[in-house]
């Protein structure tokens, strides 16, 4: 029998969180955040959602119901426990999207679940991030807070008016400065290549994206590989939600007419 989201336990419990568990999913989608993101920037997803997709989003240490634990900066000591966190829902069908330093985190989640005996992802969605083994434009190295809340304005999706205050400053940028140097420090190495498939995502004015980059992703599959361009900068999926959530249901075959309402922030 299928187990909600609410009902486990062990590292799935501590790394996965989700505004509306499902009883009997036929699907479960894991998000993975951009960094400095947390889980709840995935909940308003749900009301685009049918109701046999569970939505699952990885939280990252340090931030939200997770901000006195340690950050983590290094990527092999995030995906470990992440692949094993997922594989602990993985009784139904699953799909994994990561936006930015998310599709890096979403790819090694992946290669860590295809080792197992039966391969546990039907698709993986990449979006606004190089492929790993690309000439890959790494993020600036940043040397102080000023300089990182000015890259933060820089690339969109975050309310930078937050770190006018001290202490939301002094509570938040830690886990924004870690999640830079996992970024800049994570070098592929190189394995055998996933075989469900892969399709990566970009916005059409993303700069730091070339689609070059973004179309390598194609030596990460032996599957489907394909390159979706949706109008936008690095945070295309803010103002094209609806749209980008449409597109992911139709690669998966869903037709579900039924949405939820607006999703409760826990």
């Amino acid at each position: 029998m299928n187990r909600t989201a609410s009902e486990a336990t062990g590292l799935a419990h501590q790394w996965l969180r989700s505004p509306k568990p499902r009883r009997r999913p036929r699907l479960r989608l894991v998000c993975f955040p951009h960094a400095g993101g947390s889980a709840r920037f995935f909940y308003p997803w749900l009301r685009h959602l049918p109701t046999g997709v569970e939505l699952l989003a990885a939280q990252y240490p340090g931030r939200d119901d997770r901000i006195d634990e340690p950050v983590i900066d290094r990527m092999d000591r995030l995906a470990d426990p992440l692949g094993e966190a997922v594989a602990e829902v993985a009784d139904v069908p699953l799909v994994l999207f990561g936006h930015s330093m998310g599709a890096s985190v979403a790819f090694e989640v992946a290669r860590r679940l295809e080792g197992r005996s039966v391969s546990l992802v039907r698709h993986l969605f990449v979006s606004a991030r190089p492929a790993p083994f690309s000439a890959d434009p790494a993020l600036r190295p940043v040397r102080d807070d000023d300089t990182l809340v000015r890259e933060l304005a820089r690339l969109g999706g975050t309310d930078t008016t937050l770190f006018d205050d001290p202490d939301v400053r002094a509570a938040l940028l830690p886990a924004v400065r870690s999640d830079y140097r996992l970024i800049e420090s994570y070098r592929y190495r190189p394995g055998p290549p996933l075989s469900c498939p892969v399709t990566a995502v970009v916005g059409s004015h993303d700069p730091e994206v070339p689609h070059g980059f973004a179309e390598a992703w194609n030596a990460a599959t032996t599957g489907t590989f394909t390159m979706r361009v949706i109008p936008g900068g690095h945070f295309y999926l803010i103002e094209r939600r609806p749209a980008l959530i449409a597109y992911l249901l139709t690669a998966l075959g869903l037709r579900g007419s039924h949405r939820d309402g607006p999703a409760s922030t826990p």
